[in-house]
């Protein structure tokens, strides 16, 4: 762990070009963070670099800096599609950031330029705009860098034999998007002589396997602006216990209240963000209602940009917008459940608070969820503290019977809110803490007021009597829902028809045999525990027949699960 402190880019050992200190001038910040400070001179002195910051603690700039001054030292000239930087960062929307920054250094700097390649753009225009413009710095995403070396775009590997620097941005979330074989992939193509960075602001054993891999005699370099804690000193922290039917009422009456300008909100799913994205702006009149989520295609770059240019607004999206994302305006970032990975809870708070600037964090929670406070504590170093309800009970059942009154209204919302509500309960039966985050313990009625249900969805996880006892608008018929646009509502009506005349949906397989229903996720576990063992035993099998020891046929047996009194007795444990 490196104490740091902050000094000013002047006092480096080595003295940055006349051209870039100019560039540098531009940022406004007269002073290197300290993971700036830590990094920089180790990369000037052609030292491969495993450095682990905090989120919003000016990594970009720790290596984007020492790239160009690295690339301005060489004495020939850079030609025109010759490659002597390359970054590689998990999502598009950061590669595109950290291109924006790169551009804004290199305005003033002669004879360097940048390109990026990313999945927002066509394969093709990637390629003809390094062809025509070149690139000596390029951006990337690891799918299509690995798509480009291969299948040799415009000669690409021969490019890059020159490479001085490669970086890794975000080397943890490469990992948990899967990108090892692609970036072992990229390795090979490039030259064995070269300098390497790689930043995260997690160490897991993935992220130690690909330092191994990838960097030669490594510097690390760890740098927290506070020991007991793993965000900014900046960043305020806060949750609320919400009623179960209460956490939207929750999120509107405190942007209102506290009047929030620009916020983020994280749901657990696509078919969330798409619901809300449906909703939120009938109800959240005053800002302006934008949505992200890994489904979306070519929408999320104007989505990005238009949500960074406006001066007041609410992004709704997944964890797709969780790292690395720098939008210095947002100062509330919420999220609508705890996020399934611990490491995540981070990501998505860093999103505020960048660069020093002030920023604040609210997580909902319903009462079955207040031990995850001590959990996130004690794994993650975060303190959170408790903030009051400020919504209503009156105001929280004001709200189900406005959106139950929106779902009768269109057809297509209404199985958007459906799917929204399943993908959500689905999502929750993954959770890490499947000890502290338990599906049984989740009122299913109260969960589907928050969506604004008119029926619940039939689903294993949900009683039959309590589907039965959910309260509809009184008369309805949700054979009569509707749809608004008239070319689904006529196919809807004419397959209606069909289904009264024969008694079968037209489209819908027939079931052949009725098995017994198993929940998603107690058939999820149950593969996995199988799994498991069976690795075990070929294990053991082995060991046997390595050692001679002589293997005999047992019965098998199996644990007891876990009753229900050793669960709340690790609940109790971890709530102390």
């Amino acid at each position: 762990m490196s104490s740091v402190t902050r000094k000013k880019w002047e006092d480096l050992e080595t003295p940055l070009k006349p051209s870039l200190m100019e560039a540098i001038k531009s940022f406004d910040f007269p002073t290197m963070t300290p993971v700036q400070t830590a990094t920089i001179p180790l990369l000037l002195k052609n030292k491969d670099v495993a450095a682990e910051a905090v989120t919003g603690s000016g990594k970009t700039l720790a290596f984007l800096i020492p790239m160009i001054e690295i690339l301005l030292r060489k004495k020939e000239v850079w030609k025109k599609n010759e490659v002597g930087g390359l970054v590689i960062s998990p999502t598009w929307e950061l590669s595109i950031q950290i291109t924006e920054v790169l551009n804004q250094l290199l305005k003033n700097i002669d004879g360097l330029n940048c390109v990026s390649f990313v999945g927002a753009h066509e394969l093709n225009e990637n390629v003809q705009k390094f062809k025509h413009k070149g690139g000596h710095i390029i951006i990337c995403t690891p799918g299509r860098l690995e798509t480009m070396l291969t299948k040799n775009q415009y000669n690409l590997p021969a490019t890059v034999k020159n490479l001085e620097l490669l970086i890794l941005d975000e080397a943890d979330r490469l990992l948990d998007l899967g990108f090892e074989k692609s970036i072992a992939t990229i390795l090979s193509y490039l030259p064995k002589q070269r300098r390497t960075g790689l930043f995260s602001a997690t160490q897991t054993k993935e992220v130690e396997s690909l330092i191994r891999a990838g960097l030669r005699n490594p510097v690390s370099v760890s740098v927290k602006e506070k020991m007991s804690q793993s965000t900014p000193v900046s960043l305020d922290n806060y949750f609320i216990v919400t009623r179960d039917n209460g956490k939207l009422a929750t999120l509107i009456a405190f942007v209102e209240s506290r009047k929030v300008q620009k916020s983020m909100v994280f749901f657990p799913t696509c078919d969330t963000v798409a619901y809300w994205a449906k909703i939120l702006p009938n109800l959240l009149r005053q800002l302006k209602i934008f949505s992200i989520h890994g489904k979306m295609k070519n929408k999320r770059k104007s989505v990005f940009d238009q949500f960074r240019k406006c001066e007041n607004g609410v992004l709704l999206c997944t964890d797709v917008m969780a790292r690395g994302i720098d939008i210095p305006e947002v100062d509330w970032v919420f999220q609508w459940d705890p996020p399934s990975k611990a490491t995540a809870f981070v990501h998505r708070i860093g999103r505020t608070a960048r660069q020093g600037q002030k920023g604040a964090s609210l997580t909902l929670l319903l009462k079955s969820e207040d031990a995850y406070i001590n959990f996130i504590d004690k794994n993650q170093k975060v303190k959170v503290g408790p903030l009051e309800d400020p919504a209503t009970e009156e105001k929280t059942e004001e709200l189900f019977k406005k959106i139950q009154l929106m779902n009768k209204g269109d057809r297509s919302l209404m199985d958007l809110s459906k799917l929204a509500f399943v993908s959500h309960i689905r999502a929750y039966s993954k959770h890490e803490c499947s000890l502290l985050m338990r599906v049984k313990d989740l009122d299913m009625t109260a969960m589907g007021k928050t969506y604004g249900l008119l029926e619940l969805p039939k689903m294993p996880e949900i009683n039959k009597t309590v589907a039965e006892d959910y309260p509809r608008i009184a008369g309805l018929d949700i054979n009569t829902v509707a749809y608004k646009n008239k070319k689904y509502e006529d196919i809807r009506l004419e397959k209606l028809a069909k289904y009264k005349e024969t008694g079968e949906w037209p489209g819908l397989k027939k079931v052949i045999k009725q098995k017994a229903t198993i929940s998603w996720s107690k058939t999820k576990d149950s593969q996995q525990k199988r799994k498991e063992n069976r690795a075990k035993r070929k294990e053991s099998k082995e060991h046997k027949i390595k050692n001679n020891i002589e293997i005999k046929k047992r019965p098998k047996k199996r644990k007891a699960p876990a009753t229900q009194s050793d669960i709340d007795e690790i609940l109790t444990k971890v709530k102390k």
